[in-house]
């Protein structure tokens, strides 16, 4: 008697989880550097830990799309690099003290350290590119990786502006955050030669992923705790950004919820932290932020038509419901 089978997604699971520890190989040999610093610090930060969801994606899609030569593993580590480079450099910015449950490398190592090794891990991410001998892949990371610098400078513009729009908020995160998720999905499509329709839907799913996953840790930073966030909560007030359950909040708050929430935002205080967690649940702005990244999801699930059937198709789907159903 054979014993029950294990689920779909169990199945891809652990394929998946045995194709990731071959890009943890490929990410272990390309960070070594003479420069023992250098070591030290991208060690730290690549192994503090994190959901891999961008290299995931890369690997993801190459399956799905019938790609299973081993430059998707030197891909998958090439947007890890450029992920982890944002990351040092996103942490001087914001003067972050805390990521992923621990200390950040700006915290351990100082600002100019962080600064220096992000810039050898992003310049490291070319060198992988260049190895890969394909003019689109360097097309697609080139754009990314410039489309992500805007994104940090616009952020830099809206910080302690109570008054931008909607919009404008969205724009940050696609720029910022969406860009990276949409490139990984694209390249697996790139690997795989595949049609420009499918690649245009393979890089739409990204997109919309990477917007959902963002308006859910929005969402996080006034409704999550310290210890399952891995960051401090009201970070992102502190830092003066104007996130969505902010900018919804202030929307359909009374004049003193609104005043409050302004000052809050323009001084970066957190001092009112709990009132403002308050006012933010009152009003709805966190059902508002959780029901905008699930049609978000729901527009990434839409792109997935364009793929065979597949078990990495299913995974892929239920990639756009944990985007949305998570604490952390």
């Amino acid at each position: 008697m054979h014993a029950a089978s294990a689920s779909p997604i169990a199945e891809v699971q652990a394929l998946l989880d045995a194709e990731m520890r071959e890009v943890d190989a490929v990410i272990a040999r390309r960070l070594s550097s003479d420069v023992a610093l250098i070591d030290q610090i991208a060690g730290y930060i690549v192994h503090a830990g994190g959901k891999r969801i961008r290299p995931k994606l890369v690997l993801l899609f190459a399956n799905a799309l019938g790609f299973q030569r081993a430059e998707r593993f030197e891909l998958a580590a090439v947007v890890e690099f450029i992920h982890t480079a944002t990351l040092l450099h996103d942490d001087v910015v914001d003067e972050s003290s805390l990521r992923r449950g621990k200390p950040t490398a700006n915290a351990l190592f100082g600002n100019a350290a962080s600064v220096l090794v992000g810039d050898f891990l992003y310049s490291r991410a070319f060198q992988m590119m260049v190895s890969v001998n394909r003019m689109r892949v360097l097309e697609v990371l080139a754009e990314a990786t410039n489309v992500i610098a805007e994104g940090e400078v616009l952020q830099l513009m809206n910080m302690h502006d109570p008054d931008i729009a909607v919009e404008q908020y969205l724009r940050v995160i696609r720029y910022k955050t969406a860009k990276l998720f949409e490139a990984s999905a694209r390249l697996g499509a790139v690997l795989a030669d595949a049609s420009p329709e499918v690649e245009e839907a393979c890089a739409g799913y990204g997109r919309a992923l990477g917007t959902a996953f963002q308006l859910i840790d929005d969402a996080l930073d006034y409704s999550g705790d310290t210890s399952a966030l891995g960051k401090n909560v009201g970070d992102d007030l502190r830092e003066g950004k104007p996130t969505l359950p902010l900018l919804v909040a202030m929307e359909r708050g009374s004049p003193a919820e609104r005043e409050l929430i302004r000052h809050a935002i323009e001084q970066g205080e957190v001092q009112g932290l709990a009132e403002i967690v308050k006012i933010v649940r009152k009003t709805g702005a966190l059902d508002a932020t959780r029901e905008a990244a699930r049609a978000e999801a729901d527009r990434a699930r839409e792109c997935l038509n364009a793929l065979p059937p597949s078990l990495w198709r299913e995974a892929l789907l239920e990639f756009c419901v944990q985007s949305v159903d998570r604490s952390f």
